[in-house]
């Protein structure tokens, strides 16, 4: 069988794009496998959120619900508190530019860890302060932070640590609640001081 040349062209290319593809999604994979994670509690999602958002070297974070044993649970369900669930976020994050240890460090930051099952006017064990470790290191690393953050209060923190059993999804409308609903009575009076206070501090950490 002869070889046409415009046919011949065609099949290089087209084997070409393949494989182009093929390393262009091998390569986000490695990016991905290099990424970790970390589950925390700090009140209201929509605040906690908000905040780890703006933390450099944290790529994505979700809002949802752990620590409780209800499955699949809905807002309305946590919000009864009968799940045992708190809201809580999943940070995904580059170690190579925000460590673990600095995760924690803000989040001691973002939140009153001496309240029990409040924050602010939220009251209720799903505004629990918790941290949701996925590993023997992260458990280390977080009762040493703890332990090193207790300094810096004058009451006793009362942050749960626990073993990560599962994290479930918030519905979507919980998604990047604070930079969708700017003008939300909550997000005004509670959400944006704390946003721009952490913003200011940021700013300070870069000069």
């Amino acid at each position: 069988m002869k070889w046409n040349a415009s046919l011949f062209l065609y099949i290089v290319v087209l084997m070409s794009g393949r494989l182009l593809g093929e390393e262009h999604t091998k390569s986000m994979e490695n990016a991905k496998n290099n990424l970790e994670t970390a589950t925390l509690g700090g009140g209201c999602f929509w605040c906690t959120e908000a905040l780890f958002q703006m933390l450099p070297g944290v790529k994505s974070v979700a809002s949802g619900y752990a620590g409780g044993t209800a499955e699949n649970p809905t807002y309305k369900q946590v919000c009864s508190g009968e799940t045992g669930h708190a809201e809580v976020i999943q940070i995904e994050y580059d170690p190579k530019v925000a460590s673990y240890e600095k995760i924690l460090e803000t989040f001691w930051e973002a939140h009153d860890p001496t309240t029990l099952n409040r924050q602010g006017a939220d009251r209720g064990t799903q505004y629990r302060s918790i941290i949701l470790y996925n590993s023997e290191a992260q458990k280390t690393a977080a009762e040493k932070s703890k332990a090193a953050a207790q300094k810096k209060f004058s009451k006793p923190i009362v942050t749960e640590i626990v073993p990560l059993t599962h994290f479930y999804k918030a519905e979507g409308y919980h998604e990047d609640y604070y930079r969708s609903n700017p003008d939300q009575p909550y997000c005004r009076a509670v959400i944006q001081p704390k946003v721009e206070k952490f913003e200011h501090k940021l700013k300070e950490a870069q000069r």
